[in-house]
């Protein structure tokens, strides 16, 4: 957080400057986190056919493919800020610690794109993928999803949808410090959300501010999904963490999918702050997070 701060402090507040800049400002704080990490064999992009026009995807292929199948992964940014860029280690991490391809969906962000177009985006990627992932040399029965904060909501949004249509569902969803509910009032916002563990109250109204558009779609299960039907949705494996405004959130969360019937592994990783895996230079604890979901999907996959 100490680092952070100070490379954070050179530029204004990113709710005073226009959303092109913020988000330039965002990927220079960040640049120096997705340095290093695995190598990969090879990294393809390619554009895939949504309802709201092509959005790119790249692909990273480890140097050994233990599993045939594929991650996809969805990166968090309050659904405004951050890119395949900001999350590119983290992707190569996953990719190289479990022997699988990572797919990142590049997502419109908002205010450009508001609920529910992001959202579709995913889900329409997850229809391509279902058909046409051996174009990508992918197995398509071993596909698992999820992403970090907005990312794990998209990832919980897109399996609602693809369960009530009866379509194919991943085999399971990688939650990482999700975002399930709009409600603001719980403990953990008011214990950690007064910005000295990095993601704030503050900035997630400016979030959902910017996000939603209409008073309906602070209640829409697709986005609060702690509120939906939550029966019949992939294994999950949450990755919870204590100083976390959404630490509650993912508690929660937890706890309802159980009680819908749904196989939950939960670890909850103290002291952690949000976005901790993009700190796995420095933390040895990300890496614990990234081996613990590797050694989850490889028991999945072997089921």
């Amino acid at each position: 957080m100490r680092l952070m701060a100070a490379e954070g402090g050179r530029y204004p507040k990113r709710h005073t400057i226009p959303i092109a800049e913020g988000r330039a400002n965002a990927e220079k704080v960040r640049a120096s986190w997705t340095e290093g990490g695995p190598t990969m064999a090879r990294t393809v992009e390619r554009q895939v056919p949504t309802r709201h026009g092509d959005v790119r995807i790249r692909v990273h292929y480890p140097q050994t493919r233990s599993l045939q199948g594929a991650l996809v992964y969805i990166h968090g940014g309050g659904f405004v800020l951050f890119s395949l860029d900001t999350h590119d280690r983290v992707m190569r991490e996953y990719a190289g610690r479990t022997g699988i391809a990572v797919i990142g969906i590049d997502y419109t962000r908002a205010p450009e794109a508001q609920f529910p177009q992001p959202h579709d985006e995913c889900v329409d990627v997850m229809r391509w993928l279902a058909a046409n992932a051996g174009s990508l040399d992918i197995d398509p029965a071993q596909l698992f999803i999820g992403g970090d904060s907005a990312g794990a909501n998209l990832s919980v949004g897109a399996c609602l949808v693809l369960r009530d249509a009866g379509e194919a569902l991943p085999l399971g969803m990688l939650l990482n410090y999700g975002a399930y509910s709009t409600e603001l009032y719980r403990e953990s916002v008011v214990r950690y959300g007064a910005g000295e563990y990095g993601l704030s109250l503050h900035m997630m109204v400016w979030f959902y501010g910017l996000y939603l558009r209409r008073p309906e779609d602070f209640r829409d299960p697709r986005l609060a999904s702690l509120t939906a039907r939550l029966e019949g949705l992939p294994p999950a494996c949450l990755a919870i963490t204590e100083c976390d405004p959404l630490h509650d959130d993912s508690v929660l969360m937890a706890a309802r999918l159980r009680e819908a019937g749904v196989a939950v592994t939960d670890v909850l990783y103290p002291g952690t702050i949000h976005g901790f895996l993009e700190a796995v230079s420095i933390a040895d604890v990300a890496g614990h997070a990234f081996d613990d979901a590797a050694r989850w999907m490889h028991t999945l996959a072997a089921r």
